[in-house]
């Protein structure tokens, strides 16, 4: 069996011990190595690769499995043609069908229908045309953080408040720009949605809990730095090993209970991996920020038993692919 990790270009060739390396991306390499010495640990043969890389041939592995693909925001066209012609190659891990629905956040949506809790969501599809203020005023929030449908690491994600007629923007939008003329920028380029500004996360960060091979192994809180709102480390957030409390526990298993009834409704298989990411919404209940299962962050150094679940996991989904594919054709 041979399983492919996918990472992107600047990690495809560093390895961990290298020297001089900043924390994110030591930890970055680290991780990846503690899933790499997993899957070898089951007599997987097994290497990190870059998946723009055009020399490839993706079918030759059984599979492939996301790691840190994680320009695929920012080269969007060239990945959707690579995740096409990928997934009619090799076996994806996610499944290629759950890595589609995953990648646009309208999945929130989807989940909430099946009566999940959410952050309170609007979306409008690229092209749209509404005035800033008019999201303000039509949405009833009067604080509100915008971001594209397709994106990551908080990637052109705004907050919004203020008077109408005079928006404040943070992070601040380009010199030159007015705030309804980066909303019209955004909007012409992508799919845009708008959830309302939840004082918890700047106060208190979010929790994000880690969910693999049918089971929560461990959980961390992300904290933004002070006067922002984004808890991504990209953006000055830290990271903190989190003992999960019973609430919080049991919101992460419903969540993932409807995550599972909605895949299966719509032929989908469950997931091998995924990152419950919820917040303290504006009614002091846990609402589902986003849910990650294509290529999220998975913290393996605070739980390296989780990359050991993790690789189970992937030996045993494709085992019993392969033994289905032997029933369906029994000659080949």
């Amino acid at each position: 069996m041979e399983i492919w990790l996918l990472t992107e270009h600047q990690y495809a060739s560093l390895s961990p011990e290298q020297k001089d390396l900043p924390p994110y991306m030591q930890h970055v390499l680290v991780e990846d190595d503690t899933v790499l010495k997993a899957l070898d640990s089951r007599g997987v043969l097994v290497q990190k690769v870059d998946w723009a890389d055009a020399q490839l041939d993706w079918g030759r592995p059984d599979a492939l499995l996301f790691r840190t693909t994680w320009d695929c925001f920012e080269r969007w066209p060239e990945f959707s043609r690579w995740l096409d012609a990928a997934s009619l190659a090799s076996t994806l891990l996610n499944d290629a069908k759950i890595v589609r629905w995953n990648l646009n956040k309208k999945y929130l949506l989807d989940l909430a229908r099946f009566g999940l809790r959410i952050v309170p969501t609007i979306v409008w599809e690229q092209g749209e045309s509404i005035a800033l203020s008019d999201v303000i005023s039509e949405s009833g929030w009067d604080d509100v953080v915008i971001k594209p449908l397709v994106s990551g690491a908080a990637m052109d994600t705004h907050r919004v408040h203020g008077p109408t007629d005079a928006l404040n923007v943070s992070p601040p939008v380009p010199k030159g720009l007015s705030a309804q003329e980066l909303w019209s920028h955004l909007l012409d380029r992508q799919g845009m949605m708008a959830q309302p500004f939840l004082p918890s996360v700047a106060q208190d960060g979010e929790i994000s809990v880690i969910w693999v091979h049918g089971k929560v192994t461990h959980a961390v809180h992300k904290r933004a730095k002070e006067g922002d709102f984004r808890v991504q480390d990209d953006h000055g957030g830290t990271v903190h090993r989190h003992e999960l409390q019973k609430d919080e526990l049991a919101f992460a298993i419903r969540t993932m209970d409807v995550c599972q009834e909605w895949l299966q409704s719509n032929d989908m298989p469950p997931p091998l991996y995924a990152r419950i990411d919820m917040v303290m919404d504006l009614d002091g209940e846990w609402a589902l920020s986003e849910l990650e299962m294509v290529e999220p962050e998975l913290w393996f150094r605070f739980c390296p038993q989780a990359a050991h679940e993790l690789a189970i996991g992937a030996v045993n989904m494709l085992s019993q692919q392969i033994e289905r594919q032997k029933r369906t054709n029994p000659g080949v």
